[in-house]
């Protein structure tokens, strides 16, 4: 299907047209011909929910009945978009409940350590943190190099970065603040010689970037749907290698417990399931309406993007063109400031006085932006960011100057 990308294609989202949205990383955004669909499935359940929800969901008793239960149909659909087997392939709410699954389950000992990065998730960082405490275990905190930095440092980094305690390394595919695409494979070949598993958060993977789970040599991955790839909110999966299958754990048990991986996943109990039944379609409307024509669009636009604010506002964007999908992350003037209250104000009044939805984050060296392109979004709005941004730094300029 040809279609022009841009802001045209904002017909197809609920989202308001006087807003340039420019965060879809953060929760996604589903198009309607999706939202649409998983309504229909919402209504269909609601027909007959004891049917549904308890003979036709899910196997949670692993015995053979229903031949197809809805959860395995779709789990299969996802499963081969990226590259894995759907026997080792389970939904949960969302990255960070896949990555606390994971964790809690990984026999992790007293005096053993969990190895995270210094650009992980925070969400994510915090369940290791507690993990590592309840089982008299540490969690050592690689430092990266931010973003300008070429794939081979981050690899050195985390090699540099393990020791002879660590059992688990847990790293972001796309870094979630600094939207950096790492060397994952490559990072995963490091910690396979040293005898370390690698739990891969893929939270910002699927739809941003192309995805061959298996390719990668890691031991768990997981990731969200309703992120790139339009799924309705919440909706996410978690990949097992098929040597740990039988060591994950959902963080809820119930009817599935000791009936195999799927059986566990599939019912947790009583809960809304037409958001994960819809993401195959969501998917196939993904495929429909470009597919790698997606991935070129929106990275070509944020890319661009990336370079000319840099280039406008004086500051510098040296990120390599291999480690960006659809996001980048950008420095802000030094005018703007460098607080954590001034991030918050400054995204703030970009949206109220501006009508632009992007995240502002304070860091070392200042005030810095993470930028996302989706088809909805053309030139035209990072030229009102542009300007945005611009204006702030002549009014800031000017009070400094009559100060």
């Amino acid at each position: 299907m040809d279609l022009i990308f841009g802001r045209r294609m904002l017909v197809h989202w609920l989202l308001d047209p006087q807003i340039v949205y420019l965060n879809h990383g953060t929760v996604g955004a589903t198009p309607i011909p999706v939202i649409e669909h998983w309504r229909r499935i919402q209504d269909e359940i609601e027909r007959q929910p004891a049917q549904y929800l308890l003979r036709e969901l899910a196997d949670h008793a692993a015995i053979g009945e229903p031949a197809a239960p809805r959860m395995r149909v779709a789990a299969r659909s996802i499963a081969r978009s990226v590259g894995c087997d759907a026997d080792q392939f389970v939904f949960v709410e969302n990255a960070t409940a896949g990555c606390n699954a994971v964790l809690r389950s990984f026999p992790l000992e007293r005096g053993e350590d969990i190895a995270i990065t210094s650009l992980g998730y925070g969400g994510v960082n915090h369940a290791a943190d507690f993990i590592a405490r309840e089982r008299g275990a540490t969690v050592r905190t690689i430092e990266l190099p931010l973003p300008g930095a070429v794939p081979d440092e981050y690899v050195a980094a985390i090699e540099a970065g393990l020791s002879p305690r660590t059992r688990l390394l847990m790293v972001d595919h796309i870094t979630s603040q600094t939207a950096l695409v790492l060397p994952l494979a490559e990072i995963a070949a490091v910690c396979r010689r040293r005898g370390i598993a690698v739990l891969a958060d893929g939270a910002h993977a699927p739809g941003a970037i192309e995805l061959d789970i298996e390719s990668l040599g890691v031991d768990f991955y997981v990731a969200n749907l309703h992120k790139w790839w339009w799924a309705p909110r919440a909706c996410g999966f978690v990949w097992v290698a098929k040597s740990r299958v039988t060591q994950l754990r959902p963080t809820v048990l119930s009817w599935g417990y000791r009936n195999g991986l799927a059986a566990e996943f599939d019912l947790p109990g009583t809960r809304d399931p037409s958001n994960c039944l819809a993401a195959p379609h969501a998917v196939d409307l993904w495929q429909r309406w470009g597919g790698k024509k997606i991935l070129e669009y929106n990275h070509a636009l944020v890319l661009r993007s990336a370079a000319r604010l840099s280039e406008g506002w004086g500051t510098r964007f040296s990120t390599p063109a291999q480690m960006i999908g659809p996001m980048a992350w950008l420095r802000l003037p030094p005018p703007l400031g460098d607080t954590t209250a001034g991030a918050v104000a400054l995204q703030r009044s970009l949206l109220a006085e501006d009508g632009i939805e992007v995240p502002i984050h304070a860091g070392p060296g200042g005030l810095s932006c993470r930028i996302s392109a989706q088809i909805y979004n053309d030139d035209s709005d990072f030229d009102r960011l542009a300007d945005a941004i611009t204006r702030r730094v002549r009014r800031s300029q000017t009070l400094r100057g009559n100060a």
